[in-house]
């Protein structure tokens, strides 16, 4: 079941189809204060097993984005077009919070998505498993979330998410309560179950180096209202290690980003 790595950056334009369209999509908010604008004229086309990271400053919309497109908030106006028709129903979510049910162990946990969807079959069943397996918690299966440590806790929520097979998975800030090399070695983790699952993901994150580390392309956004400011192709080859930060063009993209958002990481 394993599946060659990839040994390039970014998805073969050739061969991978556009899975998803934003088109001038805006949201706003009526508050006792008056009228926000969340997000002004958001456009962006996502292709199949892309990794697209959105950065931006604190309360630019990033996350009313995600949540429109995983459709638990309504745009303003604009739309948001799948290239297939059962993509809209078949998306993972992975919070700030890993959200786990204190009182489930790692495999109740994980499996608890397919209870609910009534989609526990043999298949799904061993594709929790597998998920377990490179995810590194198939000996903490029997292990409650207090047992756990906060990066162990994240992998099951990603195995959680991705326990029905969804065709997107989107990621809001899930290792931002994390330490510094617990965050990296998650970076680690989530690039090899990427890999491994080919799955297109849109990932928010405050981090310029956590961005350039994983995306096939970098969404920079400015502050309220949310726009896209520009959208950085990161041409560095998969699979990355820590290592990768410390050469030239790594470097250049974080330093390219920065002058971008304007502030420092």
């Amino acid at each position: 079941m394993t599946i060659p790595a990839r040994t390039h950056s970014t998805v073969d334009d050739q061969i991978a189809k556009d899975i998803l369209f934003i088109k001038g999509v805006n949201k706003f908010y009526e508050t006792q204060s008056g009228t926000t604008h969340a997000l002004e004229n958001i456009n962006l086309t996502i292709k199949e097993g892309e990794f697209v990271s959105i950065i931006g400053p604190s309360g630019c919309g990033k996350s009313t984005l995600l949540k429109i497109l995983a459709n638990l908030e309504k745009p303003s106006s604009g739309e948001i077009n799948w290239g297939e028709k059962s993509s809209k129903d078949q998306i993972g979510f992975v919070f700030q919070d890993s959200t786990l049910l204190p009182w489930k162990n790692v495999l109740e946990n994980s499996l608890f998505p397919l209870k609910v969807k009534k989609m526990d079959t043999r298949e799904n069943l061993e594709r929790v498993e597998y998920l377990l397996k490179i995810a590194g918690l198939d000996s903490f299966k029997k292990a409650y979330p207090n047992e756990l440590s906060g990066g162990m806790k994240q992998r099951v929520s990603i195995v959680r998410s991705l326990s029905f097979d969804p065709k997107v998975l989107l990621m809001d800030e899930p290792f931002g309560a994390l330490d510094a090399m617990t965050r990296d070695k998650m970076n680690i983790e989530l690039q090899r179950i990427w890999n491994e699952t080919k799955k297109t993901v849109l990932f928010i994150t405050h981090s310029i180096n956590e961005a350039v580390f994983l995306s096939d392309r970098v969404v920079v956004m400015s502050p309220r209202p949310g726009r896209i400011d520009r959208v950085f192709t990161i041409d560095l080859i998969r699979p990355r290690t820590v290592d990768v930060r410390e050469t030239i063009d790594f470097v250049k993209y974080v330093k390219e980003i920065r002058e971008v958002l304007g502030n420092d990481d």
